[in-house]
């Protein structure tokens, strides 16, 4: 058996689906674990699969994939581009695009998964392979643990994973202790007293007050935490109103707030209530803010030991080169949740996905082009190669750093 994995790719890439609604994508990763003869569990975590292969004594090692895609409506032009529509968790008709790369992830750990039950001479222990709904949703790992992922599955003894990121194919970006911030997504409403808009001295406008709390927010950052500490505030949307003539009742302001401590996450998330709550003071409003928080990620932090050894392992099959620290990154995953919940240190790196050649500057700048799309972008489409093959070998190499040689 040859997995054809750049048309593989190409299908995940026409067929997304959304958080928790992977049945498809999941389907086909579960029928080639079965063929290359692991022991499957569907439906784990609603859309989750898991593969296991024993292969005698020695250490359990858990590679992970992320299935789900985005409302996105892909703009790329590709002839294998996604036009699928989908249905979001509020009822309402998405496009859908893998505007992350999850396609990219859930191909390469097919193809680790295929190299590596072709390699079973060479080793021993037990191999996992998880596919993963909903890390978009921000709750599909603490899902699967929920519905008994552990219980289903050997606990592993590492947990590793990758995320496709735009810089050149074939680098790769890791790093121990925090990777990736914590983000928490929040609501908050503003309550007014609505009325005619030739008359705003009857009514508590709340589209001022969410101006006013807007522009407040975004003190915290600059004028709340110490130069040394990071973290973004962003309000990503405010809804309120229906006619030009008519002051609202309320206003809702949509907030996503990144942060690479458990101390700073803690000093903010108060900052917000207290602003909120301020400027509804200040306006008179009739009644207190209501704040409602949504998804959740938590801290990114790799195991320095366990780092160490698979950053070694990298450099030694990729050459010094192509291994780069990215530093601290403000985007969010919940693939911790997976290794918190065995007890297990991780390891997530990052695979360089776009075009080599659009990178000569950074040999003479240092910097790299601006222009490239990123994750989450209409226009993000990794090159297939050697962004397939790198990321296979890396699972592969990872793996096989902790996998048992064979005696």
């Amino acid at each position: 058996m040859t997995i054809d994995l750049e048309e593989l790719y190409k299908d995940l890439h026409a067929h997304p689906e959304l958080s928790f609604q992977e049945t498809r994508t999941a389907g086909i990763a579960a029928g080639y674990l079965e063929d290359l003869g692991f022991t499957v569990r569907r439906n784990i975590g609603k859309t989750g699969v898991v593969g296991v292969l024993e292969n005698g004594p020695g250490p359990v090692v858990m590679l992970r994939a992320d299935m789900d895609a985005l409302p996105v409506k892909e703009a790329t032009g590709l002839d294998y581009a996604s036009t699928a529509m989908g249905v979001d968790h509020e009822g309402k008709d998405m496009p859908v695009m893998h505007a992350c790369g999850h396609d990219v992830h859930v191909t390469c750990l097919v193809g680790a998964a295929e190299v590596l039950a072709t390699q079973r001479d060479e080793w021993q222990g037990t191999l996992i392979a998880l596919f993963q709904p909903a890390e978009e949703w921000g709750g599909g790992a603490e899902t699967m643990v929920a519905d008994g992922l552990y219980d289903k599955v050997p606990k592993p003894g590492i947990v590793l994973g990758q995320h496709v990121a735009p810089f050149p194919a074939g680098w790769f970006g890791i790093r121990p202790g925090v990777t990736m911030a914590s983000a928490d997504s929040l609501n908050i409403t503003l309550h007014g007293r609505g009325g005619h808009g030739s008359r705003p001295e009857t009514t508590v406008d709340p589209v001022l007050m969410a101006a006013a709390t807007t522009v407040r927010l975004q003190g915290i950052v600059s004028r709340e935490l110490a130069a040394s500490d990071s973290a973004v505030v962003t309000v990503g949307q405010i809804h309120s109103g229906t006619k030009n003539n008519i002051i609202p009742e309320t206003a809702t302001l949509g907030l996503s707030v990144r942060t690479f401590s458990d101390d700073t996450r803690d000093k903010i998330l108060s900052s917000i209530e207290r602003i909120a709550q301020g400027e509804s003071t200040a306006s008179g409003a009739p009644k207190d803010p209501e704040i409602q928080f949504e998804e959740h990620f938590p801290l990114t932090v790799n195991d320095h030991a366990a780092t160490g050894r698979v950053s070694a392992a990298f450099t030694a099959k990729f050459g010094e080169t192509q291994i780069i620290d990215p530093g601290p990154v403000s985007g969010s995953e919940d693939v911790g949740a997976l290794a918190k919940a065995a007890g297990a240190p991780l390891v997530f790196w990052f695979l360089g996905g776009a075009e080599p050649a659009l990178f000569k500057e950074f040999a003479t700048t240092g910097r790299l082009p601006e222009d490239i799309p990123s994750n989450h972008s209409p226009y993000f489409a990794p090159v297939i190669q050697p962004t397939l093959t790198r990321g296979t070998e890396a699972l592969v190499t990872a793996a096989r750093e902790f996998l048992a040689a064979q005696s």
